[in-house]
């Protein structure tokens, strides 16, 4: 086949088609790279998340596709969709690809590398503090060696080939220029997402082969110590992402990041022309959002809390493989529940789970994830409990994905989930299951203690960091600067005389002295009710607490 001279407007689109499958296929590899600035390991998810945006917009737009029509819908669905840091720098990167397609009909060589120089331009100014073995250095490299290339007289694939072959170098020296990759013995995973669109290119341009997707266990990363950002600070100390869209004055948007700058870092701004998609990393949560109302309107705000999200991805990564073999035939109606500790996971297999699916608060599992778990246990009928409120609309998902006729009980907590499989009954169909097993759910009284991260302001009183704090339905119930003390005025509160049963499971923190001191507390404070402890080795909470 020979390679097309220039890009029509329907190559650019198989391009972001292409891009976004390879981005699907290496989603997991992306995730398991990322380590700086903290290994939070959803790299590979936002930029995905992000390039599905685009995609979507793309094919929305009229036929015939005209460049200016898909250009215009590559910069709006890349800016509304994007996610997280790596999302946003991507949004931005296609923003200045986009800006010099449509001034074409047709993409050629010199269009394209001067579409990528200027990219890599856009891209840096988003961001506040630009910092080197980053997707920026990947992405500047892209440009340099396709405008080397264009210049010297190269044609359309010459010059693509040329981009993906500096931005591939680039990527191998990135652990050189970031001593995080360096440590952790692997390149960056944003610069790795952003190489795949470079081989989606040369794969429309000039059939070239799209590379295979590793599998995730071959990819090893040392985290171990710390994680240094190059100025020498941790950049991983910022307890809080906070994103949004910001309806504002373009002229208003310096002064912002001015405001950004004191307060966080991994900053990046993107947009115009009156919104604005906006990054950064912080411990201050409220100011992120008060400088935004200063000069407009924040919407579709998210807030992640990245030290939950560091726990959750070590447990899920570091976490005892359990064994997934299924004795015997597979039942009418299978469980497939979303875990978090390898004690949990044990109990759930104990109560009759088939498969279990690691995830958590921050680290939720996929719908593909789900999906395989579902197709595993054999079951034509399947109950899914996801355990966790933020799971459940991806669960809700799985059955248009699968031959499986597959229910989803609302369990929010893994004290619900244990409660859910206390009536489950293999030999009853999804939906008998999914109301007994959602009435049992219901039925117990979810509770947890945790540390608190941040100074606020509770209904039960203050919070300083540090404090433990417990916590139900009902939000905050205690505070205290013992996590015993904590706990037991959480129990008071909530366990009454028509309660029977105290589920004690344990997490990561406890310890058998203060689960027995609790035991103890509920002895002679509640001498009618049952006590049973399990160990879960659940992540940032030591004890969660099932009452019925």
């Amino acid at each position: 086949m020979t390679p097309p001279a220039t890009l029509a407007p329907a190559d650019v689109r198989r391009t972001l088609m292409a891009y976004r499958d390879l981005l699907r296929d290496h989603q997991e590899v992306v995730n398991r790279l990322n380590v700086y600035p903290v290994p939070d390991g959803d790299t590979g998810t936002n930029m995905a998340l992000t390039i599905e945006s685009v995609v979507a917009a793309l094919e929305q737009a009229a036929e015939p596709l005209s460049m200016p029509e898909a250009c215009r819908a590559i910069a709006h669905g890349s800016l509304m969709g994007a996610r997280g840091n790596s999302g946003v720098i991507l949004s931005q990167l296609l923003r200045g690809l986009a800006e010099k397609f449509e001034t074409v009909e047709c993409v050629d060589a010199a269009i394209l590398a001067d579409a990528l120089a200027h990219a890599d331009v856009l891209a840096r100014r988003a961001v506040v503090r630009p910092v080197e073995g980053t997707i920026l250095t990947v992405a500047r490299a892209a440009g340099e060696g396709a405008l080397a290339a264009a210049r010297g007289g190269a044609d359309l694939a010459d010059t693509a080939e040329a981009a993906r072959s500096a931005a591939e170098g680039a990527l191998a020296m990135t652990p050189e220029l970031l001593p995080a990759l360096k440590q952790a013995g692997v390149v960056d995973s944003g610069g790795t997402g952003f190489l795949l669109m470079l081989d989606a290119l040369c794969y429309v341009i000039s059939d070239r082969p799209v590379p295979i997707a590793p599998a995730v266990e071959s990819i090893h990363v040392n985290l171990s110590g710390a994680m240094p950002s190059p100025e020498g600070g941790d950049v991983g100390d910022l307890r809080y992402e906070v994103m949004y869209l910001l309806d504002a004055h373009d002229e208003t948007i310096p002064a912002f990041k001015e405001v950004w700058a004191g307060i966080g870092d991994s900053i990046v701004v993107v947009g115009g022309d009156g919104i604005f998609n906006c990054h950064i990393h912080t411990d201050d949560i409220g100011a992120s959002i008060e400088a935004a109302l200063d000069i407009g309107r924040p919407r579709e705000i998210r807030v992640t809390d990245l030290a939950e999200q560091v726990v959750e991805e070590r447990w899920v990564r570091e976490g005892e493989v359990l064994d997934e073999t299924l004795i015997g035939p597979p039942p009418l109606t299978a469980v497939v529940a979303v875990v978090t500790g390898d004690g949990v996971g044990r109990i759930f297999r104990s109560l009759g789970v088939h498969r279990l699916v690691k995830g958590g608060q921050s680290m939720n599992p996929s719908t593909a994830d789900l999906v395989a778990a579902v197709e595993a246990t054999g079951s034509q009928n399947v109950v899914i409990l996801p355990n966790n409120k933020n799971i459940q609309p991806v669960a809700e998902q799985v059955g248009t994905l699968t031959t499986a006729n597959v229910v989803v009980v609302p369990t929010n907590s893994i004290v619900e989930g244990f409660a859910a499989l206390l009536n489950y009954d293999p030999d009853s169909s999804a939906e008998e299951n999914l109301a007994t097993m959602r009435e049992s759910a219901h039925s117990v009284l979810a509770a947890e203690i945790t540390q608190a991260v941040r100074d606020t302001e509770t209904d039960a009183g203050p919070v300083r960091v540090g404090d433990w704090i417990g916590l139900s339905r009902e939000g905050i119930i205690s505070v205290a600067d013992s996590l015993v003390v904590a706990a037991s005025a959480l129990l008071d509160r909530l366990v009454t005389e028509d309660h029977e049963l105290v589920t004690i499971i344990e997490g990561e923190g406890s310890s058998g002295a203060m689960t027995r001191w609790i035991h103890e507390w509920l002895a002679e404070e509640r001498p009618g009710v049952s006590v049973e402890v399990h160990h879960g080795g659940q992540p940032l909470y030591p004890y969660l607490f099932g009452i019925e």
